[in-house]
């Protein structure tokens, strides 16, 4: 996935945007996400004339910025996500109640 969203970026002189600018679009979209889990799951529905957005649109708009993000600091997603799955295997490894595998 890193590679082809840098290809796309790359077709483009602007190229990727600064780390700032991409927090906060990173914070729109979340936000955009939480609009669509409260028309979902809350108290508030839609409006009539309101886009009929999804939360798996959201949620994907969410991981291309967030692999803009990566890609523009030189951070592999793959190892990130190998560091985080060893921190929760190894420090919440007593933490939850397991399924039984019977």
């Amino acid at each position: 996935m890193q590679r082809e969203v840098d290809a796309y970026i790359s077709q483009f002189k602007e190229g990727y945007f600064s780390p700032l600018s991409m927090l906060a679009r990173m914070s729109e979209e979340v936000g955009e996400l939480a609009r669509e889990v409260n028309h979902r799951f809350g108290e508030k529905p839609k409006k009539p004339d309101e886009a009929d957005n999804s939360i798996e649109l959201e949620l994907g708009d969410i991981l291309f910025i967030t692999i803009c993000f990566a890609n523009s600091l030189g951070i592999d997603l793959t190892e990130a996500h190998d560091k985080v799955m060893h921190k929760f295997n190894t420090r919440d490894a007593e933490r939850w109640t397991k399924k039984d595998t019977d």
